[in-house]
């Protein structure tokens, strides 16, 4: 199907052509039928939400400090909800993505630095991806760790022969392994008992998580681990693989369904989050091992302290999953990003490479000169870049939200912006005060 002229870029090429309007909305039907129809985008980019990254931290945060960083899972959880929500308005309403919009409205002096931003923290999410399947390999399979490390490259011909399939099967897929992830820590929360009095309390926010220099930094790496710059250019992408009708009331209906899809992955994702620091937490801080931040040293502690050698290898199978799942945003988000702000096309596989080989330097350099002892400094460290790089994402993303020339009669509501600019406002804050303790600091 020939897109419309109105969401085409201006070379003649839309955001991801190869999946662009790909999947038909029925025109008739139930809630249920539609809603259907829509789900898979946001799982595409919940699967950002549950990467490795998000394991060293929460791995971290529960070890050290118990339930306590559970209201930064959720806060940033619910932060992510209401941003996607706003990249689904924006994708729909104009056609077009973050980024070409971004390449549109900005002058280069300002686009290209944005550019450069989100391939940093792509690079970022990709070092994780590949540190955390290697450690997944390493302990499943004995693979050693810096082999694990160059084995992780291949993925890039998974995901090429997957989009050749078209987009629904990359969403069967990662919703799959979404489900399976759910099962593995299913299990593992109901082996660990949690005191679930203490759990609901984790939700309630604490002083200390600004007070406390160490908290502060975990908990930035939380909210970079969840709250990720890529995914919000991703989604603004891949909601268009529907092929919506384009008058105001099919884009409304798209807004609506693709709004509830992303949400109720995104809620999977919190659940899945929540699961590792409760699980850390029930494990390792009740027993006293409160600096447990090496996967590694999770897998191996977490069967004698449970009882169960079942736990563990749940532990690593998730983990490889969690991997494999981020590897496909990572790729889709490296296209959207390159795309939209240079109107250059690599080859996905070529796209790839070029990402990982430029994340797999450190990783090697830290594997080779450290082995597994430097993996889980050099994980938080890469989702504190992500945090850090946030703003550069979010600020574009709510000054389009609010552009009632673009957007026109689908402008976000007020109390969405309201709140929008409270979330930049908020990370911008924690930011600051994160490079302040960094800089004069204890």
């Amino acid at each position: 199907m020939k897109p419309p002229s109105d969401i085409v870029d201006q070379i003649g090429q839309p955001s991801l052509p190869e999946v662009h309007r790909s999947v038909a909305v029925p025109n008739a039907g139930g809630f249920l039928r539609k809603l259907f129809a829509f789900m898979g985008p946001g799982y595409l980019v919940a699967v950002g939400y549950m990467d490795p990254g998000n394991w060293a931290t929460s791995l971290a945060g529960g070890s050290a400090f118990g339930y306590t960083l559970l209201a930064v899972a959720l806060t940033s959880s619910l932060m992510a909800i209401l941003l996607q929500a706003l990249c689904v308005r924006i994708g729909v309403a104009t056609g077009r993505d973050l980024a070409q919009l971004c390449r549109d409205r900005f002058p280069k002096f300002v686009a290209y630095p944005l550019w450069l931003f989100a391939e940093i923290a792509i690079c970022a999410t990709d070092l994780a991806e590949l540190i955390g399947t290697a450690i997944a390999l390493e302990l499943l399979f004995g693979i050693p760790l810096l082999y694990g490390v160059m084995l992780t490259a291949l993925d890039a011909f998974l995901i090429l022969w997957l989009q050749n399939k078209g987009v629904r099967w990359l969403e069967a897929l990662v919703f799959g392994l979404i489900a399976l992830i759910v099962g593995c820590f299913a299990v593992q929360i109901a082996l660990s008992q949690p005191e679930w009095a203490a759990v609901l309390n984790g939700y309630i926010p604490a002083a200390s998580i600004v007070t406390n220099q160490t908290q502060l930094y975990i908990a930035m790496g939380i909210l970079g681990a969840t709250v990720m710059p890529h995914n919000l250019y991703l989604h603004t992408a891949v909601v268009q693989s529907r092929a919506w009708k384009t008058d105001e009331a099919g884009k409304r209906e798209a807004i609506k369904f693709a709004t509830i899809d992303s949400s109720i992955a995104l809620t999977l994702a919190l659940l899945v989050n929540s699961a590792i620091l409760i699980t850390a937490a029930a494990t390792f801080h009740t027993s006293g091992n409160t600096e447990v931040a090496e996967i590694g040293d999770a897998y191996r502690l977490i069967a004698p302290l449970l009882g169960s050698g079942l736990a563990a290898t749940l532990f690593a199978v998730a983990l490889l999953f969690c991997g494999l799942n981020a590897t496909v945003t990572a790729t889709l988000a490296g296209q959207v990003v390159m795309e939209g702000f240079l109107r250059f096309r690599l080859h996905p596989v070529l796209r790839r490479l070029v990402t990982r080989l430029v994340a797999i330097v450190p990783a090697v350099l830290v594997t080779w000169f450290y082995g597994t002892s430097g993996t889980a400094q050099l994980l938080i460290l890469s989702q504190v870049i992500l945090s850090i790089q946030l703003p550069f994402a979010v600020i574009p993303l709510m000054l389009f939200a609010q552009d009632k020339r673009r957007l026109g009669v689908f402008v976000a509501p007020l109390w969405q912006l309201a709140l929008g600019w409270a979330t930049a406002a908020v990370i911008l804050g924690l930011n600051m005060k994160l490079l302040y303790d960094a800089a004069f600091g204890d």
